[in-house]
């Protein structure tokens, strides 16, 4: 094992061990610097392979980087001393398609049944384009990173149908371009932007009002750019109305293992 997996192991599993024991409870951007975190939807069993289906109909929003057995707790393949009833900073759990409660564990609802998809997210590639020296506002401002529905609808499989969310970035045009150049190179963790500009395009009708996470301003010199996200399936489980569901919360991800230099493909 080289210095960089070593590395990577030690910050993961640093971090998970801060939000396990109740030190940290917000937004996960910036933390464990160069590793890959990821979006989670956990659904009963006899849901889950139709979400696969779903998932693997909308890679961009839902690109698929792990599943787990039902009913356990692990996911070996992304961490070593990983429990997603506890080593995210907040959860979403949700009944007939409303949200009911924003725990800081899941040990008083985890079920046997219960399977869960870690799924690709747009904090894993943000070191790539802070390293080549671009801004990201939310990031600067200790905030989390604005979400909205769009006009887009997924494909749909079995019972899953629902809107595209999308994430904004504000960037100078000459950022905008390297931006689609860098993150074009992460496929797994929704790849290059879905839209440049002109948000009513796709639905949005106001960036001050994001539907999830915190607006950001753009100035005027800087275009909003849009990328697929993994926030996706909870507007899609607000319209399905599943018995129950959890999710992670906007913006408190799971921080995993590997390194973000494992989701490139060049």
């Amino acid at each position: 094992m080289n210095k960089a997996v070593d590395q990577a192991i030690a910050a993961g599993s640093c971090e998970r061990l801060r939000i396990r024991n109740g030190s940290f409870s917000g937004n996960t951007a910036g933390l464990a610097p160069g590793n890959v975190q990821a979006n989670l939807v956990i659904l009963p069993k006899p849901l889950a392979h139709d979400f696969l289906r779903f998932a693997q109909a909308n890679p961009k929003p839902c690109p698929v980087l792990a599943v787990s057995e039902p009913g356990d707790p692990r996911m070996p393949a992304l961490g070593e001393d990983l429990d997603l009833r506890s080593d995210l900073p907040r959860y979403r759990v949700w009944r007939h398609g409303e949200l009911v409660e924003e725990p800081l564990d899941l040990f008083h609802v985890w079920r046997d049944d219960l399977v869960s998809f870690a799924l690709g997210c747009s904090f894993s590639f943000e070191q790539a384009l802070i390293e080549d020296g671009i801004e990201l506002r939310h990031i600067t401002r200790g905030s989390n990173v604005p979400m909205y529905r769009t006009n887009i609808q997924c494909a749909p499989a079995g019972p899953f149908a629902g809107p595209l969310v999308v994430s904004m970035r504000p960037l100078h045009p000459r950022d905008a371009i390297r931006a689609i150049q860098i993150t074009s190179r992460f496929p797994s963790v929704h790849g290059a932007p879905m839209h440049v500009s002109m948000p009513e395009a796709i639905g949005i009708k106001d960036l001050a009002r994001p539907d999830y996470g915190d607006a950001v301003p753009v100035a005027s010199d800087e275009l909003p750019v849009f990328w697929a996200c993994g926030v996706t399936p909870q507007a899609v489980i607000a319209q399905v109305r599943p018995d129950f569901c959890i999710t992670h919360a906007p913006g408190s991800m799971l921080i995993t293992d590997l390194r973000n230099t494992r989701m490139a493909s060049l």
